[in-house]
């Protein structure tokens, strides 16, 4: 592996012009695909094999051209206090709404709330449903100002009207101005770091170039793929950070091996063969984590996890291709200001160590006392954890300032907490011989349960062999009371089948939103066992060794928890909400778990691989495992200190987004980067490592001689070094001539 990378990375430094024309050709081409490409409109979401999705598929069945994906939307009306609205003119307001609602191009339905009995009993607060022949995200603009200008009319005659559903859904906004604050900070973070503003650069753009790419594919290929706006949202937040890290680790290795007297070509050969074989391990586990998503079987997870990855490979080549190539541009200005350039070949540096080697210095002398304090300090964190409670977002978790969230609340408050939650019930009678009575023997069977507040009477098809009821429970849609009646219904509707034959199935937003947390939680342990298991094998052949990557995956689960653990004490228990943006707190988003699983695995694995590879080289060239953490330490400790923070950065620009679930997932990788690189990895790390000794890099003599050589630590690269010794010099010149 470094032999190739070495070979990779001299043949794009001295074919640097075409190199860097082929990036640019295929970002060009790219923005043009996704400038030309037909508008994505909606990510359509299905959770195959759940109850609740057979209950969808079943009723597009049966009842053609009811839309049963349509978007959805809720006018509510309040009338002024000591109104009703039942009063001759408010009732006048309302019935002109609801005729200007159904003038919509895309409204299929629009009900009138003095016909279908939607009025309060205190007459106070009115409701009229619209039903839309496409999903929220497909919805034109023009359909959404049609509902908000019905809803301005009927507030200037004196009414209090908010719009409540997903009629008013858009795509997730991505961070705006926070992300272009997380990308100034990176930009700052690395001319600390490295010295020079050209070197600060090269990171900067190769990472922009790449996520460009990605990006711009994923928008050329939205509409025929299905993708949503999530989905390069994500794209975008993974290929920024990865991007920006793997180059800065190639250009650091490079500045060093200039350092150590090297000439160009070979600095950069050896840096790709060396940190290169970093980046290509370290991609690979994030690639593996993302991809996994695909073992959970939900459509939309496993595109969000795919082009991610495609993003990761995208951001690997281009640091293992672009980097050498600009780094032939940069000349010498990638070094920092006011270093001298040393002239004794493969000279090693004298400085007095660092701020990291003294550090390490400390955690080896005392590993027992910050392995006991990095771990109970971690593990005090992710004691929320344990209260974790999980759903989906709807309008109840929306900011109060927005008029879904107004719109919940006039419903709970003249409805009931459930009207905001309604359970479709679907009978399909077609193998019974009394559809009818089956129906109806569902219907009495349901009133019968605790928490039913509403059982419509059954509506049939044209067919007359599949009905729907409706139920409104007693409790708001994300309480653990309306799971708990979901699962009575589900619970009686195997009576019923055996009774008279007919299959009951119970679907709805809310039963939906149940059955998705449920197949997420199903799916966690086989994809934990899956990935980690994935990359404990890779880390085995980078390594060498059967303790390290076990205590890399350990270490990742005590960070992944402890990251949880500061989810839920903010997003759902409010602690320090206001200073994040959190209006609203509530159940943790159904996928954040497995997703920070993913995402925050691979992220790990980088900072493990990029730190644990220069003590893995220290101790193969002969230091003693105590001096390797040391050596390790001084060479990477600055370095993936400054990745991190530019990861931290890049991500926690995503928690000014306006969408709660952009905002949790920001907020979520970056306190899990935190933890991650600056206890785990910077401490418990060392500490383990210290503890362990040579033990550490133990591997069983046949899984040696299984294992394939990847060669991260560089070996082979002193012979082509050796080689390239005589030549090295007028290399050197004729370079510099170029320049």
């Amino acid at each position: 592996m470094a032999t190739f990378l070495y070979k990779l990375g001299r043949f794009a430094f001295r074919r640097r012009h075409y190199v860097a024309l082929i990036w640019v050709a295929l970002l060009t081409l790219a923005g043009v695909a996704a400038a030309s490409a037909p508008a994505a409109g909606s990510s359509s979401f299905s959770i195959p094999g759940t109850e609740a999705q057979k209950a969808f598929d079943l009723l597009d069945q049966r009842f053609p051209g009811a839309s049963s994906d349509g978007a959805t939307a809720r006018v509510v009306f309040k009338a002024p206090a000591g109104e009703k609205m039942t009063d001759k003119l408010n009732k006048a307001t309302v019935k002109k709404t609801v005729k200007e609602l159904a003038a919509g191009s895309e409204v299929t339905s629009v009900t009138d709330p003095f016909k279908q009995h939607a009025v309060s009993k205190d007459g106070t607060v009115a409701y009229a449903s619209v039903r839309y022949d496409v999903s929220g995200t497909e919805l034109k603009d023009s359909s959404r100002n049609a509902l908000e200008a019905a809803g301005h009319h009927a507030e200037k005659a004196g009414l209090t009207v908010e719009v409540g559903g997903d009629a008013l859904q858009s795509g997730a906004a991505a961070g705006g101005a926070g992300e272009a604050i997380g990308l100034a900070i990176a930009a700052v973070v690395l001319v600390i770091t490295l010295g020079s503003l050209v070197a600060a650069g090269l990171p900067l753009l190769t990472a922009i170039i790449g996520v460009g790419i990605g990006v711009s594919t994923i928008t050329a290929l939205a509409k025929a793929l299905d993708l949503g706006d999530t989905t390069s949202t994500l794209a975008m937040m993974i290929g920024l950070a990865v991007g920006i890290d793997y180059a800065l680790f190639i250009v650091s290795r490079y500045r060093s091996e200039l350092a150590e007297g090297r000439d160009r070509e070979e600095a950069v050969g050896r840096a790709a063969g060396t940190a290169g074989s970093a980046v290509v391990f370290a991609g690979l586990t994030v690639v593996i984590a993302l991809a996994g998503l695909s073992v959970v079987g939900v459509p939309m997870l496993t595109k969000m996890g795919l082009a991610a990855a495609g993003t990761v490979v995208v951001a690997v080549l281009i640091a293992l291709t672009m980097i050498p190539a600009m780094l032939g541009y940069a000349g010498r200005k990638v070094r920092a200001a006011g270093e001298k350039r040393r002239t004794h070949p493969h000279a090693t540096p004298k400085d007095k160590p660092g701020l990291g080697a003294r550090w390490a210095s400390f955690v080896v002398r005392r590993p027992a006392a910050v392995l006991l304090l990095g771990v109970a300090g971690l593990g005090a964190i992710a004691l929320p954890a344990t209260q974790l409670e999980l759903g989906l977002p709807d309008d109840g978790s929306q900011p109060t300032s927005t008029t879904q969230r107004r719109a919940y609340d006039l419903l709970s408050e003249g409805f009931g907490p459930g009207f905001n939650g309604p359970l479709m019930i679907v009978v399909d009678a077609k193998g019974s011989d009394a559809p009818k009575k089956a129906a109806t023997k569902v219907a009495d069977d349901i009133k019968g349960l605790k928490d039913v507040v509403t059982v419509t009477p059954a509506a049939f098809n044209k067919a007359g062999d599949t009905a729907t009821i409706t139920v409104i429970p007693d409790s708001k849609p994300s309480s653990v009371q309306t799971e708990d009646l979901v699962q009575a219904i589900r619970d009686q509707g195997a009576d019923v089948k055996a009774d008279t034959g007919a299959r009951v199935l119970v679907t709805g937003t809310t039963a939906m939103n149940i059955d998705f947390s449920q197949k997420l939680n199903d799916a966690l342990v086989p994809y934990l066992a899956l990935v980690v298991g994935l990359a404990f094998l890779l880390l085995i052949a980078v390594f060498r060794s059967v303790l390290v990557p076990l205590k890399a995956a350990l270490g990742f689960l005590l960070s992944v928890l402890a990251a949880l653990g500061a989810v839920v004490a903010v997003f759902q228990w409010g602690w320090l909400g206001g200073l994040l943006g959190v209006e609203q707190t509530g159940p943790i988003m159904s996928m954040m778990p497995i997703f920070m699983v993913g995402v925050v695995f691979g992220l790990a694995m980088d900072y493990e691989v990029f730190l644990v590879t220069r003590m893995r080289e220290a101790y193969v060239h002969g230091e003693t495992p105590g001096q390797a953490v040391v050596t390790g330490f001084r060479h990477s400790a600055r370095v993936v200190a400054a990745a991190a923070v530019i990861m931290i950065s890049v991500f926690s620009g995503f928690i000014t987004s306006s969408e709660s679930m952009i905002k949790m997932i920001g907020f979520g990788l970056a306190i899990a980067v935190f933890f991650d690189a600056f206890v785990v990895r910077m401490a418990i790390v060392p500490a383990v490592l210290a503890l362990l000794g040579k033990r550490a890099w133990w591997l069983p003599k046949w899984l040696d001689r299984a294992l394939p050589n990847v060669d991260v630590e560089g070996e082979g690269l002193r012979a082509l070094s050796d080689e390239a010794a005589g030549a090295g010099k007028d290399d050197e010149d004729r370079e510099l001539v170029r320049v």
